[in-house]
């Protein structure tokens, strides 16, 4: 599905050197807040869940890059998405936050067609690799956007809007000093309550136990959510999760995993 007025995202990419790395320099953007969206509790949102690795890119990812994303990338705009527009024929509007090479993400899409996925990606590898995806399995119901989550759920993307959010195996960032860092918060948790129809769904998944406990914590508290899970705040992996190579190589090493799924009120 073309988008109109979406540009290379190498265009904003900044050069690449001689080691075939990316340096992602987004030029400053005026910040916007019209009246229907959500504002951020932090003005200039300075802690991030994730760093912005630039990672080595194949000359297919940086094809896939200059060919596909206008057709298949929403460039971020401090703005409201139309999203009635891009949904137009679709049942409903699921959104996966990270979602690294898109494995989950195209499994998801391809399996239900009836639904339009919005795919959210800083690493621009993975977003290369994930265009070439879309491309070769001919998807009409994929688009990306690549830029910092919280910043497109508070400024791009409207209240009940959304029928599912999926965080799978976000960085549990371990370390007591990086805890700050963690995505699944407060904030976070007041954005998927505002972007979520009533009745939607937020499912996270972790192989990393601490960060489990953590997240069932946050949310079993929240009495904006309704635990779907067991009295510990974690249900059986839905059939519609496909299991990844980086979850397949996590059990492998003998790491649990964890689903969690709650429903907004």
């Amino acid at each position: 599905m073309p988008i109109s007025g979406s540009v290379p995202l190498l265009a904003l990419a900044g050069s690449i050197d001689d080691a075939s790395h990316t340096i992602f320099t987004p030029a400053p953007l005026p910040v916007v807040r019209p009246g229907n969206m959500i504002k951020a509790p932090f003005p200039g949102r300075t802690i991030k869940s994730f760093v912005r690795r630039c990672g080595r890119m194949t000359p297919g990812q940086k094809k896939a890059l200059e060919n596909y994303w206008p057709t298949y990338g929403i460039d971020y705009r401090p703005e409201p998405l139309d999203t009635p527009g891009l949904t137009r024929g679709f049942d409903a509007l699921k959104l996966e936050i990270g979602f690294g090479n898109g494995d989950a993400l195209l499994s998801m899409a391809a399996d239900d067609p009836g639904s339009f996925y919005l795919g959210i990606e800083v690493h621009q590898p993975g977003i290369g690799r994930c265009l070439n995806s879309i491309e070769d399995k001919v998807l009409s119901n994929v688009c990306l956007i690549a830029h910092d989550a919280i910043e497109v759920m508070q400024r791009m993307l409207s209240p009940q809007t959304l029928d599912s959010i999926f965080l799978f195996f976000p960085d549990p960032w371990h370390k007591k000093r990086h805890l700050k860092r963690r995505i699944v918060n407060q904030q976070f948790r007041d954005l998927a309550f505002e972007l979520l129809k009533p009745g939607g769904y937020l499912h996270l998944a972790t192989d990393w136990q601490d960060y489990a406990e953590y997240m069932a914590r946050e949310l079993m508290q929240d009495t904006r959510y309704l635990n779907r899970g067991n009295d510990d705040g974690y249900s059986p992996k839905p059939v519609y999760r496909p299991i990844t190579r980086f979850e397949k190589r996590g059990v492998n090493l003998g790491h649990g995993v964890w689903d969690l799924i709650f429903e907004r009120k």
